[in-house]
């Protein structure tokens, strides 16, 4: 069994909600380590402390609803604060850390490792998510924020003794813009755990007695390209009059909402329905019904390097996939997918078309996606990367609080 005490930082989402952070937790705290985690209070986890599979969970409240620039300004500022009060009391009162371990986004927190630097802790950065490129694809442009975001990248990837990262195009980043050696960086996929899923039979009533069920899973924000699927169903009912389907989109998000008022504006409604977010089982049976998934987050510089989640858990269901040309997305879902022209939602539409026409396909694509799973994408697969991360990590602390050893002096023979 493994010793030391590790402290988590993520300010996106809340554990155990926050499923990759949550399989770092449980995994590191089933290696031997003391785990703490902070986070932010959301629905539905809004305990300021408890404890879940023996790790520690502290939580604040988050007062800011960031919609603008301002706005997650703020958030920034607010998070940081509470986050560094917290990792105080769990210095002095609770298990003490010897890594602090920070997620990204945002790339706020190496000031707070570098100050628990100086009191020999480690500190290891866990790149989710490529910030420039994120905000590029919300806000558009670059001028002033840009630099600013690639600044702190650039800080947080300095300061940090090791990088956890979720893929190859991550990696590159980290080394070409960041600075870092290849060899202090690990590569740490976000594979599904395959104790969490169970299959269950199909249950019509998704379908709302139509042939097809496609389906939609994930948090629906700005840059998510929700808004091209809900297009592509126009095009599928007006353009191709193929009309025997319903599209179930699985999610929260804060753009949710707007996209849900956008399917009403576009007159398909009808074709869909939006649950919000649902419990795991739900989830399960969701999936286990659908016939066809879409992932269509457009291609940018942001999503072309990340690794979707929804991806690998579609694969997990054997559905095929429709989905925009993205690099890492062939990495994932390689035979899995059908690959249509980017950012071109007559394109999604066809596609859709082609998969529901050709049931020989799916069966091929089905097949291939939960073989891929079970034997090379599921979190098992990950693990032994994160703990040899980890070896690395406590070997640092190792090195910081050995003391030589004294002297012996000289042998003298007995007698003397």
């Amino acid at each position: 069994m493994r010793q030391g005490r590790i402290l988590i930082v993520v300010q996106n989402l809340p554990v155990p909600f926050d499923r990759r952070v949550w399989l770092e937790a449980t995994t590191l705290a089933k290696a031997g380590y003391r785990i703490s985690v902070i986070c932010p209070k959301a629905k539905g986890f809004n305990a300021g402390f408890e404890i879940l599979e023996d790790v520690e969970i502290y939580r604040y409240p988050l007062p800011i609803d960031a919609g603008s620039k301002l706005g997650f300004v703020a958030e920034f500022i607010w998070c940081f604060v509470a986050t560094a009060l917290l990792s105080l009391r769990i210095a002095i009162v609770g298990r003490g850390f010897d890594v602090l371990h920070v997620c990204n986004p945002p790339e706020t927190y190496w000031l707070l490792g570098q100050f628990w630097r100086l009191f020999g802790t480690v500190f290891l950065f866990d790149h989710h998510d490529l910030s420039p490129e994120m905000y590029q694809a919300k806000f558009g442009g670059g001028g002033l924020v840009m630099k600013v975001l690639l600044w702190l990248e650039r800080r947080t990837l300095s300061c940090a003794q090791v990088v956890v990262t979720t893929n190859q195009s991550h990696k590159t980043v980290a080394i070409e813009r960041g600075g870092k050696r290849p060899e202090d960086i690990y590569i740490v996929r976000s594979g599904p755990q395959l104790a969490r899923f169970t299959h269950y039979p199909p249950d019509p009533v998704w379908r709302q007695n139509r042939r097809y069920l496609l389906v939609y899973l994930g948090e629906i924000c700005k840059q998510d390209g929700v808004d091209h699927l809900i297009r592509a169903i126009k095009r599928l009912v007006e353009t191709y009059r193929f009309v025997d389907f319903h599209c179930v989109l699985v999610g929260g998000g804060p753009h949710q909402p707007a996209i849900k008022a956008y399917a009403a504006e576009l007159g398909v409604a009808a074709y869909t329905t939006f649950t919000g977010r649902v419990s795991d089982e739900l989830l399960c049976r969701i999936l286990s019904s659908a016939d066809i998934a879409v992932d269509p987050d457009p291609k940018n510089d942001w999503t072309d390097k990340s690794t979707m989640n929804k991806v690998v858990e579609y694969m997990y269901f054997g559905l095929p996939i429709v989905c925009y040309d993205l690099t890492e997305a062939r990495v994932s879902a390689a035979g899995a997918a059908l690959y249509v022209e980017a950012n071109d939602e007559d394109a999604l539409a066809r596609g859709v078309m082609q998969l529901a026409g050709d049931e020989a396909v799916r069966a091929r694509m089905r097949g291939f996606g939960m073989n891929r799973v079970r034997s090379a994408l599921a979190w098992d697969y990950s693990e032994p990367h994160l703990l040899a991360a980890y070896d690395k990590a406590m070997a640092l602390v190792g090195a910081r609080t050995r003391e030589p050893a004294p002297s012996p002096g000289p042998v003298r023979p007995p007698g003397e």
